[in-house]
């Protein structure tokens, strides 16, 4: 589920426009902000520190259009998004809309405007596994679905890892890797997207840590700590996983994730085995 944090109707007055006029005296317009988050954390504990404040939305819009002139309001609008996603890490995506009532054209119409909506890019990491059928098949064609989702962009895939069954040792060898990229897709629906795919390339319910025609688990959603009954992030057992931090420092090795570099924690795993 996704949630909104909105502000209606801020009134701004800003130096921007074509002419130097207007950049001198400045307009005045009015701003929508809505942010799409999940507030189950902070409806849930209580805690406000877990979704948006209202008024600190309005300080940010303030700042913002205080760091002109523009020569154009979509420049005004597109500057405001990325500073409430830059600022405020909770979202996943915002809407600004901005109303110029003080326009030329504006004698003939309610209003003039414009809206600009971003959604946030997350650097991502997935582990992929297979210890059934045509193991590599299995893998190039998990790999090939997630590269043709809209919404998802790999950059690095690692090679195909030939490893022990963890977990469950009385069943056969696997074949790991690991990818990584970036996706606009909300974490939670990433995760659902695995799930998809999983059950397109042929994977059916199964004991846990079992054989399995493909599995394939986000490992993280650049820094995000989320820890609900659907989805956790980091992964709980990636850290854990030589078979996952071997491939994943092949392609990653300086990937930060929560204070803690792939690649120490894959020789720390190894020297463990």
């Amino acid at each position: 589920m996704t949630d909104r944090v909105f502000v209606s109707n801020l009134c701004l007055h800003a130096h921007h426009g074509v002419f130097p006029e207007e950049k001198r005296l400045g307009q005045k317009f009015y701003l929508d902000i809505a942010c799409s988050l999940s507030v189950s954390g902070a409806a849930g504990q209580d805690d406000y520190g877990q979704t948006v404040c209202y008024d600190g939305l309005c300080r940010l819009a303030e700042e913002v259009s205080e760091a002109g002139p523009f020569d154009l309001i979509e420049t005004l609008g597109d500057r405001i998004a990325g500073a409430v996603l830059a600022r405020h890490p909770l979202v996943t995506a915002v809407s600004v809309t901005i109303r110029k009532p003080a326009a030329p054209i504006a004698a003939m119409l309610d209003h003039v405007g414009i809206e600009v909506s971003r959604r946030r890019r997350y650097r991502v990491a997935f582990s992929l596994g297979s210890n059934m059928g045509e193991k590599e098949h299995n893998l190039r064609t998990a790999l090939a679905h997630l590269m043709a989702q809209d919404g998802v962009e790999l950059d690095a895939v690692s090679k195909f890892h030939k490893t022990a069954p963890w977990g469950k040792i009385d069943q056969d060898w696997f074949l790991n890797a690991c990818a990584t990229g970036w996706s606009v897709l909300e974490p939670l629906d990433l995760m659902k997207l695995c799930k998809r795919i999983e059950l397109a390339v042929g994977r059916v319910p199964s004991d846990r840590w079992g054989p399995r025609m493909i599995d394939i688990d986000l490992l993280h959603a650049d820094n995000l700590a989320i820890d609900t009954a659907e989805l956790t992030l980091p992964h709980r057992e990636m850290f854990n996983r030589a078979f996952v931090l071997e491939p994943l420092a092949e392609i990653a090795p300086d990937l930060v994730i929560r204070g803690r570099r792939v690649a120490a924690e894959a020789d720390r795993v190894v020297q463990q085995l």
